[in-house]
């Protein structure tokens, strides 16, 4: 397939700004540039597909530059669902330095920052070298500053839109970027620069536009919707990912396959008729979050994911390092552990049990194990040598309760 083909066919191309786009793509070699605002310190998996659509153009020859827009993130887009808050200049420029990095050694592109041209702009200037240019019947009649006009709008997030557009113009004298690409939300914005480009150059430049990530539900997948998936490893660990991508819903994989892997068509066709087969082996699951997690974090990230999962679905606790038995529980209850407590005082005090009764019920009845050995005898106390790397204990409770134990520091009198 050509490039232009292979985009529609996984489903990257929502809107276009013209026919002659596609033989651009296609034949032509076109500096391009996609925009994210610095409003967190890491990019989500929301923002996944949009950059591997920026590798994909890369890999056929066209030139990537990434605006991470400071100036842009301090003002804030209309959502239309609501005003966001006023944003902190230093937390602003803290994110923007940690996207930088993020974007340049995941995804290798090249970042700059509006906020260097935008600086030093007097507002008077602006108003009249760029304000005069666009109407504002012209700005109402974008969709999400129609659908917020309904709740009101503050005069900083409608301008938002006329900023990104001399975004492109600046972009497009400075670098010969002839290219915008970004998500369906921002198809307002970015045609508001492909005006300004034809008002104030006389030149044509072009866009295309890419369907949201959405889920099962068609909620869009992101910080906003308050469901983020955090592309920095520190923020979501490579096990949490693959936690995420593996219990994705069936129905979303053909989409997400195409969208976030860079797996052929037949490989692609392959792998959902072997998932078809055995739908509860989760093939293509396990397939999507091996390319993904390669691909953001590493091959070793990959098998640290699958030896944690392994591990915690098996009990093989002994088998994990320290770092990864912090990673496997992460998001499970923990507590400070005493010294040779009792194994009913422990499970009460720590709320594992409602009561006495009930941890008994439980120690006879075969379901409390510590670091995967059951635990049947009441008068058992915790020693040392239950402890992995001598801190961690493991408490089980039935199948599917599990509860980690962190050894208090002893006080220096």
């Amino acid at each position: 397939m050509k490039l232009y083909d292979e985009l529609v066919w996984r489903g990257l191309i929502k809107d276009i700004s013209s026919e002659e786009l596609i033989d651009k793509l296609n034949n032509e070699s076109l500096t391009f540039y996609l925009g994210t605002d610095p409003t967190a310190d890491s990019l989500h998996i929301g923002h996944y597909a949009t950059f591997l659509t920026a590798k994909r153009l890369q890999k056929s020859g066209h030139k990537p530059i990434l605006l991470v827009g400071a100036a842009t993130g301090l003002i804030g887009d209309p959502r239309g669902t609501g005003e966001r808050e006023k944003a902190d200049y230093d937390t602003i420029m803290s994110n923007y330095k940690k996207l930088s990095k993020q974007v340049e050694n995941v995804f290798g592109i090249k970042t700059i920052n509006n906020y260097d041209w935008f600086k030093d702009y007097k507002y008077i200037d602006f108003l009249r070298d760029y304000g005069k240019y666009i109407n504002v019947n012209y700005m109402i009649n974008k969709d999400l500053v129609k659908r917020q006009l309904e709740i009101g709008i503050s005069y900083a997030e409608f301008s938002y839109m006329l900023i990104q557009g001399v975004d492109f113009k600046y972009l497009h004298e400075k670098y010969g970027v002839d290219l915008q690409i970004g998500g369906s939300d921002q198809w307002g914005n970015i045609t508001t620069g492909i005006e300004l480009v034809r008002k104030l150059c006389g030149d044509t430049v072009y866009a295309f536009s890419m369907p949201l990530t959405v889920d099962s539900h068609g909620k869009k997948i992101g910080k906003s919707e308050g469901n983020a998936i955090w592309l920095d490893k520190d923020k979501t660990s490579s096990y949490e990912l693959y936690q995420y991508l593996i219990n994705l819903e069936d129905v979303m994989m053909e989409d997400y396959l195409k969208r976030f892997t860079f797996l052929n068509k037949d490989e692609i066709l392959d792998i959902i008729e072997k998932h078809n087969e055995c739908p509860e082996k989760r093939y293509a699951q396990k397939t999507l979050a091996k390319e993904i997690i390669t691909d953001l974090h590493g091959k070793d990230e990959y098998e640290k994911a699958i030896k944690i999962t392994d591990a915690l679905f098996n009990g093989n606790y002994n088998n994990l390092s320290e770092d990864e038995i912090e990673i496997a529980f992460k998001n499970i209850k923990n507590f400070n552990l005493k010294s040779n407590i009792n194994i009913i005082d422990l499970l009460v005090d720590n709320k594992i049990t409602n009561s006495k009764r009930e941890a008994r019920e439980f120690v006879l009845g075969n379901a409390i194990s510590i670091n995967n050995n059951k635990i049947t005898d009441l008068e058992y106390n915790i020693k040392d040598n239950d402890l992995l790397y001598n801190k961690y204990i493991i408490i089980g409770k039935g199948k599917k309760n599990k509860y980690l134990g962190i050894k208090e520091k002893e006080s220096v009198n």
